[in-house]
């Protein structure tokens, strides 16, 4: 039986670090295991321009750790106002790694998010043109649509009509949660990509609903039934390259979880190793743990993996962390409910 596993240094690509004090407060739950993550731009107000996104930027790198390994790849929140040419000027320019598409509505602050596809269809254009990539929110928000059904519409009906119109775009299906976006996921092309978060593959909706309401497993995308926590477990185990992680960790206070009308987001950044070794181990596909971790990612975005090296040990059962202290109030670290075997050595 496998007790150690050295691999690449991880990294995430869909990561939400906030602001201000929580900024401060959750970047190094990140910085300790991940040498780089894709930042969402959802602040208020949004990340719209390279102006703010060099801004933001240097308000993360002043919060690290003092001596911390990490480097935030920004993106820009698409807009219908959005200007092609500052995006593609800003990625040229290494400020930015992405752009984010969030659908207005679809989660948290994204009331400023696109209404119309048509109306940004030529930032579609350039950015295919330049080798901009597109991250995804994929849901549709009408209220018609269940929102158990949400992700598998967007796809019928918003995701696929963009890319066989823009040919070449690079889009990233983030925090897939459904049998269908992963039958999407391997029927695409080379431009077509798609991550999966630490705990839509280890919750599904009974977690959230059965035997009381769980706020802190509340997310959007939310939680699917089991027979779609399954198919996401078979792509990440199964060795596919073009599915890699994106934690989509996002505190949330402890007060604003558990209220009338909580918040969506799981703030898993400081477990999200050791339960990922426990997915793979239990799929019996440790050996490929790294390329899902690891390799896929900086592959599919054109970048080096990592050099540098960190090295898991199975034991006895990890201990969840007690909420973390952030300045704006506690907030609660993600705990799947069952025994995790596996932890990070540290130095």
């Amino acid at each position: 039986m496998t007790q150690t596993l050295t691999l690449r240094r991880p990294d995430d690509w869909h990561l939400h670090l906030r602001d201000g004090a929580m900024l401060k407060a959750v970047l190094p739950e990140t910085a300790r295991d991940f040498a780089r993550a894709i930042i969402m731009p959802n602040l208020v107000p949004p990340v719209i321009t390279s102006d703010d996104a060099r801004a933001y930027r240097e308000r993360i790198l002043a919060a690290l750790p003092e001596g911390a390994d990490f480097t935030p790849l920004m993106t820009l929140y698409l807009t219908e106002a959005t200007d092609p040419a500052d995006v593609v000027a800003a990625h040229a320019s290494g400020l930015i790694t992405a752009v984010k598409l969030y659908p207005a509505g679809a989660t948290t602050n994204s009331a400023s998010g696109v209404r119309d596809m048509d109306k940004v269809q030529h930032v579609f254009e350039a950015m295919a043109e330049a080798g901009v990539p597109l991250c995804v929110h994929g849901e549709v928000t009408r209220p018609e649509i269940d929102i158990f059904d949400r992700e598998a519409v967007f796809i019928d009906e918003v995701l696929d009509p963009i890319r066989r119109r823009t040919p070449g775009l690079k889009v990233i299906m983030e925090h897939i949660t459904t049998a269908d976006a992963c039958a999407y996921m391997k029927a695409g092309d080379s431009t077509l990509g798609a991550t999966i978060t630490t705990h839509h593959l280890m919750i599904n909706r009974n977690h959230i609903l059965v035997g009381g309401i769980k706020p802190h497993y509340y997310c959007l995308p939310v939680a699917k039934r089991e027979s779609h926590r399954e198919a996401l477990v078979e792509l990440a185990t199964s060795g596919f390259d073009r599915v890699f992680l994106g934690t989509d960790s996002a505190p949330h206070t402890q007060a604003n979880k558990e209220c009338a009308c909580g918040c969506a987001g799981v703030f898993s950044a400081s477990v999200t190793m050791p339960c990922l070794a426990q997915v793979f181990d239990d799929a019996g596909a440790l050996d490929r743990l790294e390329a899902f971790a690891s390799l896929n990612g900086p592959a599919f975005y054109g970048l080096p993996a990592n050099e540098t090296r960190i090295t898991l040990r199975k034991g006895n059962a990890l201990d969840i962390p007690a909420p973390l202290e952030t300045g704006e109030g506690p907030v609660v670290v993600f705990d799947p409910g069952r025994p995790i075997a596996w932890h990070v050595e540290r130095s």
